[in-house]
C-alpha cells in the first residue's frame, strides 16, 4: 500500500471522524507485506465502543478492534491501492 499518496472521498470526510480515519490508515500500515490492494473495514457500535472488523482476501487477513467512542457509527469502508495512490471510500461510494 502506498503511504505517501493518500486520498479520501467526500463521503468519508463527512461521515468518518478524523481520529477514526487515522486509525484505519494505521491498521493498513501495520500489515505485513504483501498487502492486498483491497482492505475492508466494517464499523458497528458495540455499547459505548466502536467495533471495527478489518479484513482482506489475498493474503487472507481478519482482525477485530474495539475502541472507545462517544458516537459509534455503522458503516462499511474500503481502502483501495492502485499502485500509485490509496483511496479510502465508503462502500456505498464504490
Amino acid at each position: 500500500m502506498t503511504e505517501t499518496n493518500r486520498y479520501l472521498t467526500c463521503g468519508v470526510d463527512s461521515t468518518i471522524p478524523l481520529e477514526l480515519q487515522l486509525f484505519l490508515w494505521e491498521c493498513v500500515d501495520r500489515l505485513p507485506e504483501p498487502k492486498d490492494y483491497l482492505q475492508v473495514f466494517e464499523l458497528k457500535p458495540s455499547g459505548s465502543m466502536q467495533s471495527i472488523t478489518h479484513t482482506s482476501e489475498e493474503p487472507e487477513y481478519h482482525m477485530e478492534y474495539l475502541i472507545p467512542s462517544d458516537t459509534p457509527i455503522t458503516e462499511k469502508l474500503y481502502i483501495i491501492d492502485d499502485g500509485d495512490h490509496s483511496t479510502m471510500l465508503l462502500a456505498s461510494e464504490y
